[in-house]
């Protein structure tokens, strides 16, 4: 097998056609707002196809696939219901809010299968029923090449199913906490954190005390230089950034918002292995998730 690598050179991205905020998952998801925009739809449209433009220019392989249907507001988002590995396992989630389960779509598993090396696809959607959820890559943030998984323990992510997953990608799991400033559990680790393959980003104050050097232990052992992140930088989605493999060098995909947030001496670390590129999607970040949440990686090996 290559060489495993953190930044995968292909992504799958949906385009949705009637874009709204969910109603259903803005409960417990405290980065959410009710998008009052007249032309919202329009505007999330508009703001995909600049995105994916974008990621081409770098060299981003983008596999886009069209979403018309009216009853699934967070399409956009399709990193919480599959994932992909380079050992040929795809896996698709069990989610805990019932109208994001009708996103699941077997043409953009069949399209994988046909254009990648898939050795198995494993169903754990049937999860859902038993109350036990994990939401993909918002629930698990990976490091493909240290074999860790790193969750925030929530409503969204059952620490059962994570050891499960774990357990057949042979991951080891990290499973954690993580509070906002009122004390709310994290919906999803991937707003708390980014794995690159050369530093983290995380805000460490959100992670209860007695948990921090844990944490701290596993990015020194792996060379992590970390990037902490405030508490207003994550509001500002700072930690739902993605590294990619561009044609020139990897680069770090993140919202326009999160880039405007970050510090001169964080771009620096930065810079100094990963290229900045910021996507301008304030429409779709109304509804509670950003550039990491659009983007599914591919980490399959090319048939």
């Amino acid at each position: 097998m290559s060489e495993v690598n953190q930044a995968p050179r292909a992504v799958v991205m949906v385009r949705p056609h009637h874009f709204t905020s969910n109603p259903h998952t803005m409960l417990d998801n405290a980065f959410q707002s009710e998008c009052l925009a007249q032309n919202q739809s329009e505007q999330a449209f508009k703001e995909v196809t600049n995105a994916v433009q974008i990621l081409k220019n770098e060299g981003v392989t983008v596999h886009l696939f069209e979403d018309e249907q009216t009853h699934t507001p967070d399409s956009v988002f399709p990193n919480n219901w599959f994932s992909t590995h380079q050992s040929g396992q795809l896996i698709i989630y069990p989610m805990f809010v019932e109208n994001r389960r009708l996103e699941y779509r077997k043409d953009i598993i069949d399209f994988l299968t046909d254009h990648y090396k898939v050795s198995s696809v494993t169903d754990y959607s049937f999860l859902s029923k038993e109350n036990s959820f994990l939401e993909g890559t918002g629930s698990l943030v990976i490091d493909h090449k240290n074999k860790l998984a790193y969750a925030v323990e929530s409503k969204r992510t059952t620490k059962s199913v994570v050891n499960t997953i774990c357990e057949q990608l042979k991951l080891s799991p990290i499973v954690f906490n993580a509070y906002d400033e009122q004390g709310t559990a994290v919906y999803h680790t991937n707003v708390l954190m980014c794995i690159a393959t050369k530093f983290v980003m995380i805000s460490l104050n959100m992670v209860p005390i007695n948990q921090r050097a844990q944490l701290a232990k596993h990015f020194l052992k792996n060379h992590h230089q970390v990037i902490d992140l405030t508490l207003e930088q994550i509001n500002n989605f700072c930690g739902n950034a993605i590294e990619l493999q561009g044609k020139n060098g990897r680069i770090l995909a993140l919202s326009q918002t999160a880039f405007n947030a970050l510090t001169p001496a964080q771009i620096t670390v930065i810079q100094k292995t990963a290229k900045l590129v910021p996507l301008p999607i304030p429409t779709i970040e109304s509804a509670g998730g950003s550039v990491r949440c659009m983007i599914a990686g591919v980490h399959l090996q090319n048939k």
